[in-house]
């Protein structure tokens, strides 16, 4: 089969398209023939080398962790799917090889009709993020949250699903985002200084929970809520320092390796995220979709720091 990897550090151009074994399904996976998977952008960071000395690289590293497709193996231990179902998903860790003709999934829910393959693909890693997340948070009806970064690909999920807990959602982004943030039933405001001040004035009463999919302001987010426990970031590393938590999907070797403890996936977040896009309530932003062999232009077009949303990789 066709599968991503790199085999050094360097810019997009390490990129490449080889051939490898096809995986096949053991206890508590699924094999899925890939219709579409995100070229996740954690792992292009690695690629970089810029986070060689946090989570090193071991080559060569297939790149992808997931991957919307047809069932097509169905492994011991495993109920309630079938060869032949549409599926979105993770595979166990990053770095599984995802971005690939074929993919081993440990975490999946069945691809609702209202999305096509980019949208499910693009849904899985954002989905189980932002489900993580709030459940820390312990976020339900009648909370405020702040979801810092709204407008991307983590947080236009995350402002969905705190809405569907019955929350009210405050969410930054840039200029030309405040009305996408709007659409999405958050109230928008601009993540630029003066932040505290400005949240003061869209909620008096105050904010309950922090969602930070940006990173780079974690002090005047502590300031918001009073308390680092009410904040976990997926995006600054910096956290430890502050005593805020550093949610992330890393394997329990990379979780050690950048000092945070590993946080268990939110597998239910990703059925619950499909029954929402069944009923029309859940939506996805996908920045662009290239072929599988063109990830070497994909990866290019995310080095792009305007960019926002997921970029997909189509089979």
């Amino acid at each position: 089969m066709r599968s991503v990897q790199f085999s050094g550090y360097g810019g997009p151009e390490v990129l490449e398209v080889v051939e490898a074994p096809e995986p096949h399904a053991g206890n508590g996976a699924i094999r899925v023939a890939v219709r579409a998977s995100s070229l996740p952008p954690g792992e292009m960071m690695i690629r970089s080398g810029r986070r060689r000395e946090q989570v090193p690289a071991t080559f060569p590293h297939r790149t992808g962790h997931d991957a919307a497709g047809v069932v097509d193996e169905v492994g011991p231990g495993v109920d309630g799917v079938r060869v032949g179902d549409e599926v979105f998903g993770l595979a166990e860790s990053a770095g599984s090889g995802a971005n690939s003709d074929f993919a081993l999934l440990t975490t999946w829910a069945r691809k609702p009709p209202t999305w096509n393959w980019a949208e499910a693909t693009a849904a899985a890693g954002s989905s189980e993020t932002s489900t993580r997340v709030l459940d820390r948070l312990g976020v339900g009806p009648g909370d405020t949250v702040l979801v810092n970064g709204a407008s991307g690909s983590v947080g236009t999920v995350a402002v969905q699903l705190a809405r569907a807990h019955g929350a009210k959602v405050i969410g930054t982004a840039g200029p030309a985002n405040q009305d996408y943030v709007r659409s999405l039933g958050a109230t928008p405001t601009l993540y630029s200084d003066g932040l505290k001040d400005r949240v003061r004035e869209v909620a008096p009463a105050g904010i309950d929970a922090v969602f930070d999919c940006a990173g780079g302001a974690l002090p005047e987010l502590i300031a918001i809520t009073g308390d680092p426990a009410r904040v976990v970031t997926i995006a600054d590393t910096s956290a430890p320092r502050h005593g805020v938590h550093l949610s992330h999907g890393a394997s329990p070797a990379q979780a050690a390796a950048l000092g945070v403890p590993a946080d268990p996936p939110a597998r239910h977040g990703l059925t619950a995220a499909a029954d929402l896009a069944a009923q029309g309530h859940l939506r996805v932003r996908i920045a662009a979709a290239f072929p599988l062999e063109e990830v070497v232009a994909a990866a290019s077009f995310m080095e792009d720091p305007q960019i926002t949303g997921k970029v997909i990789l189509l089979n």
